[in-house]
């Protein structure tokens, strides 16, 4: 080979190295925070990106997901610009904007902003059947799974105990445990009973209820209509009878929705695209998991949504007639 040939082959290799480069540096890398890899929320961002990432060709961005504590560390990391965008429950969306709640230390994030809300998310009150838990009172004294400190349902568990006048010290132990975690810790006999918001179907209530025999207890009655009343963030909800194993009838539950939030300060034009992703290819979206099935893309922009819509989401939804 001759030194021009040698020559010629370092300089096409120089500029396929540096074409590569300018390609990787001309996109834009973002990151959206789930929960555990067993609910919806993970499998939520997942469908996300690969609806964003699959045009990455042409608008240059790139989704990533990762498996969070939950809603309330979506939010809290987000803030603190170390997440772009979340999944957060609808409640937790609402305390964050006002500093309530699990935000009362943070105070108040008026700059938190929605993009769209997703599924409806149940509690699910799930139990071993030889436990002796008919209903939300007897879970005094039992060993109970209130979930990870950082989730929406370590929320949502606290006020639905709270609500029954049980306190967390009257359980004989108070686990906190993941999603992925729960599970195995029921079936194993480690705890009695587990607490947790989730869409329909989900992995980790399936996994429980085809592995032992767990059941799934109605919460329904006066303690709820009370909750209900003071919080207009959460609706009363129904899983299915049959949707999970063992679990034949109808069951009364409650819940907030799913919501995808993001930060004032991130940019219009990356919001927009990853909305347009979603709604330009909302069939496709729908068909990515069993909680997205009944979704409705005009209730999707106001349903559980108080934080204000993002600029580039609102530019999308105008160009689509559904805001003005």
């Amino acid at each position: 080979m001759t030194i021009q040939k040698v020559l010629a082959g370092l300089t096409l290799a120089a500029s396929v190295s540096i074409g590569s480069a300018a390609t990787a540096q001309d996109q834009q890398f973002f990151t959206i925070g789930t929960g555990g890899v067993t609910g919806v929320y993970y499998p939520t961002g997942g469908a996300i990106c690969r609806l964003v990432n699959a045009g990455r060709a042409d608008h240059g961005l790139r989704c990533s997901v990762e498996s969070t504590g939950g809603s309330v560390f979506n939010t809290r990391t987000i803030r603190q610009g170390e997440l772009d965008f979340g999944v957060v429950q609808s409640d937790v969306q609402a305390a964050a904007i006002a500093g309530t709640g699990a935000f009362e230390d943070d105070g108040a994030y008026p700059e938190l902003r929605a993009l769209f809300s997703i599924h409806p998310e149940p509690m699910h009150l799930m139990a071993n059947a030889d436990a002796g838990i008919a209903s939300v009172a007897d879970l005094a004294g039992k060993r109970v799974n209130i979930a990870n400190p950082g989730s929406g349902t370590r929320v949502l568990a606290e006020a639905l105990l709270s609500y029954h006048d049980i306190a967390v010290e009257d359980l004989s132990f108070a686990a906190e445990l993941s999603s992925a975690e729960q599970a195995s810790a029921l079936c194993d006999g480690n705890i009695d009973a587990t607490i947790w918001a989730a869409g329909l179907p989900n992995g980790s209530t399936q996994e429980a209820t085809s592995t032992c025999d767990v059941v799934l207890i109605p919460i329904e009655g006066a303690p709820l209509d009370a909750l209900l009343g003071d919080n207009p963030a959460y609706a009363g909800a129904t899983i299915p009878g049959g949707l999970y194993p063992g679990n034949p009838d109808d069951i009364s539950s409650w819940g907030p929705r799913a919501t995808f939030v993001t930060a004032a300060d991130t940019s219009d034009d990356m919001v927009y695209t990853v909305v347009s992703a979603v709604f330009e290819n909302f069939d496709n979206f729908k068909r990515l998991h069993p909680a997205f099935a009944n979704l409705v893309e005009e209730e999707m922009i106001s349903s559980g949504i108080t934080a204000d819509l993002h600029p580039g989401a609102v530019r999308y939804y105008r160009e689509r007639g559904w805001v003005e």
